[in-house]
């Protein structure tokens, strides 16, 4: 008897815990896709063709753990607030929550000095201005007509710091795949 009630007692264990983990993994699946978001290169092929230009994204992302990955292409109001957003998440560990915006630098959203914490220079020579505000820190730059904001959950701004947002920001630096038809 008491052999049936361990052997119950561990099988309920393993269906509670396997249905609550699932349940976290199926919320996310669901809710991310039920406000636009989709595939990353899906979402960048629709920027692309929106603004008919490439757009590289960093080929590093911070030192932490995220367990899905997702894109939006916004196409709102004409070109005043159009951007591509690559969002990275965790369901272990939400502060683990890092995102990518991409704008056309002329409509570009404007940085306040009074959050600028400090001002950084890219391997392009490109400045790139880390700020803080509220709950996140980020890394503004620009280059090849696209504003880029790199942020980041301040909850791991000890792992994840400036010079590591730099650091991903200069991975952009890599030679295209698509080769000019005119060369």
């Amino acid at each position: 008897m008491k052999k049936n009630f361990f052997f119950l007692m561990l099988l309920f264990s393993i269906l509670f815990c396997g249905i609550n983990n699932g349940k976290v993994y199926a919320i996310t699946k669901e809710i991310y896709p039920g406000i636009g978001y989709k595939t990353v290169e899906e979402a960048v092929k629709e920027f692309e063709q929106h603004f008919k230009q490439d757009l590289k994204l960093p080929l590093r992302i911070p030192p932490i753990n995220f367990t899905h990955y997702f894109g939006r292409f916004s196409d709102l109001d004409g070109d005043i607030n159009d951007s591509f957003e690559l969002k990275f998440i965790s369901d272990e560990s939400p502060e683990n929550h890092y995102k990518i915006n991409v704008r056309p630098v002329n409509h570009k959203i404007p940085i306040k000095d009074k959050y600028i914490f400090k001002v950084f220079k890219l391997k392009n020579g490109n400045e790139a201005k880390y700020m803080e505000y509220r709950s996140f820190g980020a890394l503004v730059f620009e280059r090849d007509n696209w504003q880029y904001i790199l942020s980041i959950d301040k909850r791991i701004s000890d792992k994840v710091t400036p010079e590591v947002l730099v650091e991903i920001a200069n991975s952009i630096d890599y030679p295209s795949e698509k080769k000019n038809p005119l060369q």
